[in-house]
């Protein structure tokens, strides 16, 4: 053995130089105990405040990301979203006729009287306007002035809903404050499409329709129904079914589907929540609720002081008889 070697273990078995090893060893342990004990003290709160102030995530958390597909393209050239806006074949508009909505009608030919006054009324309101041809007849339509003003789209027996299923995506009239998706059933004499706009604006409705003229039309659902007494009503008073604690369809919160008119936000939900098969929307109507942005008791509603007429004429193929609406509505509760 070296003689290294020789005094490293002499030094530990002398009880002296032991005891003298372990006195200095204490202290420095003690003292890095008290560091690390009270430096947490000091450190752990800040880590846990940083934690706290963590913002909540949103749903929509990818503000800038690039949709899909358009990954390999400049920022600056990605176009999002699109409008209906019909643009000359050269050069530029001669005018800035930018429409903020949209008015979208399923139209026959035999319905032809009541859909051009419709027509007319919305385009003289600046909106842009959209005929789906369920019976496809196109060509009968350019006798009317306006025939070259609106988007046709045409396929035979195919139902409104069909239809903006497949033409009327958010991204594709997201330009668009409203969207009115109506039957052509309809009459407008005492209807102005500016001023419904402004109230529900004011009123705040994501989803609305405009009340139905008791005295002439043909009336499925008593909240439809026009009241005289409002600018706005949202719910409806049925003994022994609607009454002022009432908080779901028929009674508040409810509008039928002939003519209904959605916000922007509302209709980016209500297009997926059509689904692909859907044809007469029974029971769509149900589970707009889901869309209103929000309390629905609230957020949809019946536009009392501009209202149109329900003639119920029969379209879309359908006999020229009566329907047996309660028929209808039986099935619909089973939806």
């Amino acid at each position: 053995m070296s003689m290294k070697s020789t005094s490293i273990v002499s030094l530990f078995e002398d009880p002296h130089n032991r005891r003298s090893c372990v006195y200095s060893v204490v202290p420095a342990v003690s003292a890095l105990f008290l560091i690390l004990f009270f430096g947490a003290a000091f450190i752990s709160p800040k880590y846990e405040l940083k934690i706290e102030a963590l913002p909540i995530p949103k749903f929509n958390k990818c503000q800038k990301c690039k949709p899909d597909g358009s990954e390999a393209l400049p920022e600056g050239i990605v176009a999002k979203t699109s409008n209906l806006q019909m643009r000359p074949l050269w050069g530029f508009p001669k005018s800035d006729n930018s429409s903020f909505s949209l008015f979208a009608i399923a139209a026959g030919i035999k319905q032809s009287d009541l859909v051009d006054k419709m027509v007319t009324k919305f385009l003289s309101s600046n909106f842009s306007v959209m005929l789906f041809h369920y019976d496809g007849v196109v060509d009968q339509w350019k006798t009317f002035e306006w025939c070259d003003r609106v988007i046709h789209v045409s396929a035979a027996n195919q139902t409104k809903w069909w239809f903006a299923k497949r033409f009327l995506h958010p991204d594709i009239v997201a330009e668009y404050s409203y969207i009115f998706l109506w039957d052509e059933d309809l009459g407008v004499e005492d209807f102005n499409p500016q001023k419904y706009v402004s109230i529900v604006k004011s009123e705040g409705l994501e989803i609305s329709q405009p009340a139905l003229d008791p005295a002439k039309s043909e009336v499925h659902h008593q909240i439809t129904a026009r009241s005289q007494r409002s600018i706005v009503h949202r719910r409806t008073y049925k003994p022994g079914l609607c009454d002022k604690n009432s908080t779901a369809p028929p009674c508040t919160g409810w509008i039928e589907m002939m003519a209904p008119v959605f916000s922007r936000a509302a209709w980016r939900c209500v297009w997926y929540l059509i689904q692909n098969d859907l044809i007469h929307a029974w029971g769509l109507d149900m589970q707009l609720g889901y869309c209103a942005q929000g309390d629905r008791t609230k957020n949809v509603g019946v536009v009392d002081a501009e209202y149109v007429v329900h003639y119920g004429r029969p379209t879309l193929g359908v006999p020229e008889k009566k329907i047996c609406w309660k028929s209808v509505l039986a099935l619909k509760q089973k939806i």
